[in-house]
């Protein structure tokens, strides 16, 4: 039997990578072909992601898998609770803002003065942070944002390049679950809370299943990949006949359903950016436990859910690295040579949530706190 291969676009927060999957009989190799950093905008308008550029990576990484294999399906997935705008022509309202944006400061005590904290996590069951969709949300319609208002169509960002692969423009389930706009009851758009917020609910679309089949890839992408081809490109893509599938579209999830665990009694960390610690379940857990020490229950594959806690990951590392212009290889080096202990700090804290001047932040949380 010949070898089937398959392309995955993951995008992270801080960078993104084209892996093509290889399945030879009873093993799966893996391949990285491309790989891009994933770097934020600062604009007068705030801090935004660099869409343009994440487009023309992704792209490349189709590019770079099909030169290398015959490529039988093409999936992306990406981080969850950011999203696109788009009017009622399809087109990009404005550069997606990015969670880390000061724009939500003050959003979560917003939202309890208009719904109560135990009435927002029932018809969500989604921990509370302010990153989340619904605070973002909150904060454009709270401001009159006119692009709020000009909206026909949301698309958190997998979706968004998804639509702009296959033309479908559908919100993937597991994705859609991290925005606490969904109802986990109903596994529907959680309409009476965003409208008692103010939300417009009109422009949440369909959702769809991860393992969908969008499309195959658009005509105008497919002769675009095809150019950017160093050598004879893959005839799928150069016909357009390539489909696009919609995986579990959250990181999370497809990291979560991709865990060679051989029983259902098991719990698991992801570690990136952020670093999440959960298990996997059958249903939602809406607890008065679960929601005071604020866990959450996002969706999974084949009716899992995961309910799990967000603790902040490398994050703290990722913006010191940025400030010092260090590789991971030197920074590995330097904190071993370091004087272990030297300070505790909470990464969780507030004062690291944003971007920008890591490493006095952190002098600053050591000095605060005595140490």
């Amino acid at each position: 039997m010949k070898p089937s291969h398959f392309l995955a676009l993951d995008l992270g927060a801080e960078s993104g990578r084209a892996i093509v999957g290889t399945l030879a009989g009873d093993r799966l190799g893996l391949e990285e072909c491309h790989r891009f950093p994933n770097r934020p905008l600062s604009l007068p308008t705030g801090l935004h992601w660099d869409i343009p550029t994440l487009w023309r990576e992704i792209q490349h990484g189709i590019a770079a898998a099909a030169n290398r294999h015959p490529l039988a399906s093409l999936a992306l997935d990406g981080w969850g609770v950011d999203f696109a705008l788009l009017d009622e022509k399809g087109a990009l309202l404005g550069p997606p803002h990015t969670y880390r944006d000061a724009r939500t400061d003050g959003m979560v005590a917003e939202a309890f003065r208009r719904v109560p904290r135990e009435q927002i996590f029932a018809q969500t069951g989604i921990q509370f942070m302010q990153i989340n969709t619904l605070y973002q949300l909150l904060a454009m319609a709270q401001a009159g944002d006119p692009q709020l208002a000009a909206a026909r169509t949301f698309l958190t960002i997998p979706d968004l390049f998804n639509a702009w692969l296959s033309g479908s423009r559908c919100c993937e389930f597991t994705n859609a679950t991290t925005t606490q706009c969904l109802n986990p009851h109903t596994r529907t758009w959680a309409l009476p809370l965003l409208e008692a917020l103010g939300i417009p609910g009109a422009i949440f679309p369909t959702l769809c299943e991860p393992g969908t089949t969008l499309g195959p890839l658009l005509p105008a992408v497919a002769r675009e990949v095809a150019a950017g081809a160093a050598g004879a490109a893959d005839a799928a893509v150069a016909a357009g006949e390539l489909p696009v599938i919609a995986p579990a579209c959250h990181d999370t999830g497809s990291a979560v359903v991709a865990i060679p665990a051989e029983n259902a009694g098991f719990a698991w960390i992801s570690s990136g950016t952020w670093s999440i610690m959960g298990a996997e379940l059958d249903h939602p857990n809406l607890s008065p436990q679960a929601l005071a020490f604020n866990f959450t229950n996002e969706g999974g594959v084949c009716g899992t859910w995961r309910l799990s806690k967000n603790v902040m990951g490398l994050w703290l590392v990722q913006e010191c690295k940025r400030e010092w212009d260090l590789s991971y290889a030197e920074l590995t080096r330097l904190a071993a040579e370091a004087r272990p202990f030297l300070a505790v700090i909470d990464p969780d804290a507030p004062l690291f949530l944003h971007p920008g001047g890591m490493p006095e932040r952190i002098r600053a949380f050591c000095r605060a706190s005595g140490q």
